[in-house]
């Protein structure tokens, strides 16, 4: 399975492609294959939440002692 090619303006047709893309990709998978991509996905989103968090409240830190 080849991945879409997407056009440098990225228009409708490369959202079809790219749904048409993930369906087929998932339609190749099994069940415990496309569990595990999903749970990857999310335990990859819940580092950047963190990441990002922890930086807001260093930046809030930091505001906060020169407040002080």
């Amino acid at each position: 399975m080849k991945a879409p090619e997407i056009s440098p303006n990225f228009t409708i047709e490369d959202i079809h492609k790219i749904r048409e893309y993930n369906e087929e990709r998932r339609a190749s998978m099994s069940e415990e294959e496309f569990s595990a991509e999903i749970h990857a996905s999310a335990v990859y989103a819940e580092a950047r939440i963190r990441e990002a968090r922890e930086r807001r409240l260093a930046k809030t830190r930091v505001k906060m002692e020169k407040v002080v």
